[in-house]
């Protein structure tokens, strides 16, 4: 007996738990359905886009499938006050943009000049002693001693002597061919590169001197020196490197993204922090044509002039490439909007009427944005508070209720002020509303106390997404019907309980009489 009570009592459970898991399914695919039926309703019932104000762009903020759907709002000078609406103007104007990297100094390389002897011979002084020393364009830097050389300032000398003998002779040509023997031995030491008061003072005192000294060729600062006393020197011995730093080259790496918008000559800035508040100012003179395949960068090189030398070799600086833009329609940054893929800006038709509109950016100068598209020069776009502006669009593009105000409205009132033409009253029965089929009522009530009739009212319900549930946004949009003595009713039916957000909208004669948002909680499972 006892095992048959405990055998029918284990085959009611598992009947009981098969009914449960049956029901679950049931009521889970019922629901799908639901949802899907209103999604498609939504869709079908969805309002056409409003109409661009006057004066606006051709195409207002029109929305792809993947973009939240705007439109336009309209705000009380209280309410742009209490949310701190700014706004700006789009302007034509003359502009540039800048690209900001790191730099290094380097030695201008066509400033560089060697310093070598065109004979052999043994250096005998050095006057030019350390590295990074500061010479002078004709400074001597050393004295050499060469046996060449003294050899042909002594055939220079003989030469002279022997032109001052033969020059009274008769015999034709003596006098002549000691003439050019003179200067070809004149000649060979300007070929040398002899220093010019060498030969002067070769000519003046007559006699040979041993020791000859090279000067410097240039100014600037010894970065190389290898002239040292008893040295054995030939013509292809680097003596010296003398660098003029009256202008030096600034190398950049600057990314490739960046790259297409520089050339050579355009102008540059340099500050290094040793020297604060001085700025130096060059050109951009030479782009590599190679990408660092590490970096993905390209090198840069400008020219700067160096007065007072204070850029020097090594040097780490901050540098400024300006690329100017010419004369380009620009917004304050803080008026672009970004949503998504999308840019909007906010333009003020007057009287709180803000259109959302959908503009192309072209690049960022300082805290302005080039305007490719969709503004026009003079037209005032709002630049604070977008965000709460962007949600309220949102909102009314949602609840599909926005109307545009009349002509002339100026500061009309806000969606959920109380109109001065009509006051609205909305009730449900039952009340609250549950979910499944309700009617639902509006009584329209003049300035004067008097019933509003002849009126077009609609109701449109709206529910969020809630895609962490599995649903999708739910719209239910009613025409209620004339009842008489300003009563409008209708019937419709709610999908699901919870919070609604509800839009009444009444017209006549093509005027707005009233628009009113409210949320209304509507009893009831999901």
């Amino acid at each position: 007996m006892k095992n048959y009570r405990g055998k029918f009592l284990a085959a009611l459970t598992v009947n009981f738990a098969l009914a449960a898991a049956l029901g679950y399914f049931w009521w889970r695919s019922r629901a799908r359905a639901a949802v899907a039926e209103h999604a498609s309703s939504q869709t079908a019932l969805a309002p056409a886009a409003p109409a661009p104000a006057a004066g606006g762009a051709e195409n207002p903020a029109a929305p792809s499938e993947a973009e939240t759907p705007l439109a336009p709002v309209q705000l009380t000078p209280q309410r742009m006050q209490s949310i701190g609406v700014k706004m700006g103007t789009v302007e034509a104007k003359r502009v540039s943009d800048e690209i900001r990297v790191a730099g290094n100094v380097e030695v201008d390389e066509t400033k560089l000049a060697y310093v070598q002897v065109r004979f052999p011979g043994w250096i005998q002084r050095v006057f030019a002693d350390s590295t990074y020393q500061y010479v002078r364009k004709g400074q001597p830097l050393f004295a050499i001693y060469s046996p060449d050389l003294v050899t042909t300032e002594q055939e220079y000398l003989l030469a002279k002597q022997n032109r001052n003998l033969v020059a009274a002779s008769s015999v034709p040509g003596v006098a002549a061919g000691a003439t050019s023997l003179v200067s070809a031995a004149a000649e060979r030491l300007k070929q040398w590169e002899v220093p010019a008061r060498e030969i002067a003072q070769l000519e003046t005192t007559g006699e040979v001197r041993h020791e000859v000294e090279i000067d410097s060729p240039v100014s600037g600062y010894i970065t190389e020196r290898n002239a040292l006393p008893n040295l054995y020197v030939q013509p292809e011995t680097r003596l010296y490197t003398v660098a003029d730093l009256s202008t030096v080259w600034v190398y950049a790496n600057v990314f490739q993204t960046d790259i297409a918008r520089l050339k050579i000559g355009d102008p540059a800035t340099v500050a290094v922090d040793a020297y604060r508040g001085q700025v130096f100012h060059g050109r951009v003179n030479m782009i590599w044509p190679q990408v660092d395949m590490a970096t993905r960068t390209v090198r840069v090189r400008l020219v700067f002039p160096n007065p007072g030398l204070k850029l020097t070799p090594g040097m780490f600086v901050n540098v400024r490439l300006e690329i100017p833009l010419g004369r380009q329609l620009v917004i304050p940054a803080s008026g672009v909007f970004h949503s998504g893929a999308r840019a909007i800006a906010f333009v003020d038709h007057g009287g709180g009427y803000l259109e959302p509109r959908e503009i192309g950016l072209g690049a960022r100068a300082d805290d302005e944005f080039v305007v490719l598209e969709g503004l026009h020069a003079g037209e005032q776009i709002v630049t604070s508070a977008n965000f709460l502006i962007d949600s309220e669009s949102q909102l009314q593009a949602a609840l599909g209720s926005f109307a545009p105000p009349p002509p002339g409205a100026g500061a009309a009132a806000a969606m959920n002020a109380p109109s001065t033409q009509a006051s609205v009253e909305f009730t449900t029965v039952p009340s609250p509303p549950h979910k499944g089929d309700n009617t639902f009522r509006v009584k329209l009530t003049e300035s004067n106390g008097g019933p509003v009739t002849g009126a077009q009212v609609t109701v449109t319900f709206f529910m969020p997404a809630m895609p962490a549930m599995g649903m999708a946004a739910m719209r239910t949009v009613l025409n209620l019907s004339d009842e008489g003595a300003g009563i409008y009713e209708g019937a419709g039916k709610l999908e699901t309980g919870g919070t609604w957000q509800v839009s009444i909208a009444a017209q006549k004669n093509g005027q707005t009489l009233v628009s009113k948002q409210l949320t209304v909680i509507a009893e009831g499972g999901m």
